[in-house]
């Protein structure tokens, strides 16, 4: 069995750090679209093949932070990860954890897991990769913070967002909020969380960047923003430009995958949700 931590719990506050960020919504293996996105984000990418790295310079000032879910249902795991493993050492991107990563944290550590919706083919495409890759994958998993907090406490990027009063907390709670989003703790009629529409009542002054559930469209709805444009299912990858609010979004090259769930579409009048008890 694996050394390590289930769960790694900690946020990462980094309020000294004013940007230019690009935030990038769920890459799910997507490895070509991500590099697409990059180089029209001007970021320059190179791999070293005898150092077996990549090296990312990115545009004067700018930093990437990555939404999570960056594994699974997409033909090139393994190659985002280790792109996406560079930049943050190589101090040129941030990342917080998705749901994905973290149920592979748990495949990798040898916990006992369902290896079940696209996570069968992340464990195939790791299979090639060395036990050096595997343990260096483990250790950038493992220290994956649940959410970061930007630019004085401006800016919060988390995998399926976090309502306001509990940006900068630290707890499993918190953490499972940020990995799964709120949910009524009922399941609907293919077996799935029925989630709860936290951002509908968000009154925030930090924007909230997020991904998680598949959207049909970006918009801003209460000081937070949904990017997860379903690239793996034949959407687009989508990045933020922060401050400046550029949407910048490249087509997926195939449908890689099936969703269960439609992608949501915002209208001018939403649906209420219930509210968290």
């Amino acid at each position: 069995m694996g050394k390590g931590v289930d769960h790694p719990l900690f946020n990462l506050e980094l309020a000294a750090e004013r940007g230019p960020f690009h935030v990038i919504g769920d890459v799910h293996g997507c490895f070509n679209e991500l590099m697409e996105l990059l180089r029209q984000l001007d970021y320059q990418v190179r791999f070293d093949k005898e150092e077996g790295r990549y090296e990312v310079a990115p545009p004067t000032g700018a930093k990437a932070v990555f939404v999570g879910d960056l594994v699974d249902r997409g033909p090139n795991s393994p190659e985002v990860l280790r792109l996406v493993m560079d930049m943050v050492e190589q101090g040129t991107a941030y990342c917080v954890s998705g749901n994905h990563d973290d149920k592979l944290l748990r495949l990798l550590l040898g916990r006992n897991v369902q290896v079940r919706h696209g996570l069968e083919l992340t464990k195939a495409q790791l299979e090639p990769y060395d036990a050096v890759f595997r343990e260096r994958l483990k250790h950038f998993l493992s220290t994956l913070p649940h959410h970061v907090i930007l630019d004085e406490g401006r800016l919060v990027v988390a995998h399926a967002g976090l309502e306001e009063r509990l940006h900068g907390r630290n707890t499993k709670g918190v953490r499972e909020l940020c990995l799964y989003g709120p949910t009524t703790g009922e399941t609907d009629d293919k077996g799935l969380p029925i989630r709860l529409d936290w951002a509908a009542d968000y009154c925030g002054k930090a924007i909230v960047v997020y991904g998680h559930t598949p959207v049909q469209e970006p918009r801003w709805r209460n000081n937070t923003i949904n990017i997860d444009t379903g690239c793996v299912f034949g959407g687009r990858l989508t990045a933020l430009t922060y401050p400046d609010h550029i949407l910048t979004s490249v087509e997926s090259h195939h449908t890689y995958a099936e969703s269960v769930r439609p992608f949501i579409r915002y209208h001018q009048q939403h649906h209420p949700s219930p509210s968290p008890s």
